[in-house]
């Protein structure tokens, strides 16, 4: 096993020499160095530096340029470095603490306090990196245990947007197509629309969450979800019920209110049927009062809804039904989110043509 170094740079022989001898018998290699270039040498060559002893005034590199080399990258916070020099000056003091020195000794010192304080930084700098060390394998003890929990959420969410499908006579790749269509239009909105201000995590989140859109549709009745024809208008309010029942099916399910995931469920569930103009339902919201979720679910649902097929009419070509949304015949959609649409349509098509599904004109 390699002992861990202790690199002592000092241009006066004498004075190594004497650091050199407070660790003898201590368990340590000891490294010399005359000057800053010879210091910076065993930096770069070696790997188990646990201190180093830093003369100010050499030739070739003084102290500070071996400290601005360390700064630089990053080195002062694996390695602790003490200054010893004989310079009284107190702005010189300042400077070695504002690169990041453990401490600064002055000459003449008494060796065994040198000694006792070099211990100290030594046991507290690998305490530090042991503790880190601890913390990362903690993050990712963490990080694998999330994933499997968002795993199996996402495979329990599935299972039952799937069920929801089959009561209502879909496809079954429904929730599939609108968590592509909804992770496509938060890219462009991430890229072109900054103001909103989607982290990566955020996003997933609603890409995850939009699947339970329709979850309320479990509590409708099969005679009005299968109906062949045209709602009549106490039907059609029913219907509409699918929004608010699907809330109270997430309060049940979802008991921690301030999850983030868990808001974009509930969002998603209820304002998914909103309208920019205030003539969706069930709240009658308008513009901005539409969460950005809801609003992003609510033209991948509508999009999907246009090329499927329905017990109640034909599939519309992709052209079709991208025309019938620029054009506000289902409805008016936030413009930011209708530039998105516009600039993702491409990208609608192919997942379209990938998925074997359908038959486009």
């Amino acid at each position: 096993m390699t002992k861990q170094q202790i690199l002592i740079v000092d241009d006066e022989e004498i004075n190594r020499l004497i650091l050199d001898g407070m660790f003898e018998g201590e368990g340590y290699d000891k490294l010399e160095a005359a000057n800053g270039q010879e210091a910076i040498y065993h930096i770069e060559n070696s790997h188990d530096i646990v201190l180093i002893l830093l003369d100010i005034i050499m030739p070739v590199l003084d102290g500070f340029k071996v400290l601005e080399y360390m700064q630089e990258r990053k080195l002062l916070d694996e390695i602790p470095v003490i200054l010893i020099t004989s310079e009284t000056i107190g702005d010189s003091e300042d400077r070695a603490y504002s690169y990041g020195v453990a401490d600064v000794i002055h000459k003449p010192f008494y060796p065994y306090i040198v000694k006792k304080r070099c211990k100290n930084i030594i046991e507290l700098y690998q305490n530090k990196q042991n503790m880190k060390m601890r913390l990362k394998e903690q993050e990712k003890e963490i990080l694998a245990q999330q994933k499997e929990i968002n795993d199996n959420n996402e495979f329990v969410i599935d299972a039952l947007s799937s069920v929801i499908e089959s009561r209502n006579a879909e496809t079954g790749d429904h929730t599939k197509r609108i968590k592509l269509f909804t992770k496509i239009i938060l890219k462009y909105l991430k890229e072109y629309f900054p103001k909103y201000e989607i982290t990566d995590l955020q996003a997933d989140l609603i890409t995850r969450a939009s699947v339970l859109h329709d979850i309320g549709k479990i509590g409708i009745p099969d005679a009005i979800l299968l109906k062949p024809g045209r709602l009549t208008d106490e039907e059609f309010d029913i219907m509409k019920s699918h929004t608010t029942i699907g809330c109270d099916i997430l309060e049940k399910f979802y008991r921690n209110q301030t999850s983030e995931f868990d808001q974009y469920c509930y969002e998603i569930c209820r304002f998914h049927h909103e309208r920019w103009d205030g003539r969706g339902y069930p709240d009658h919201l308008a513009g901005d009062e539409i969460p950005i979720s809801a609003q992003i679910v609510a033209i991948a649902d509508v999009y999907d809804a246009l090329i499927s097929p329905r017990v109640y009419k034909s599939p519309y070509s992709k052209d079709e039904a991208y025309e019938m949304i620029m054009n506000g015949k289902c409805g008016q959609f936030p413009p930011d989110i209708l530039e998105c649409f516009r600039l993702a349509k491409e990208d609608f098509f192919v997942t379209m043509e990938s998925s074997d599904m359908f038959n486009f004109s």
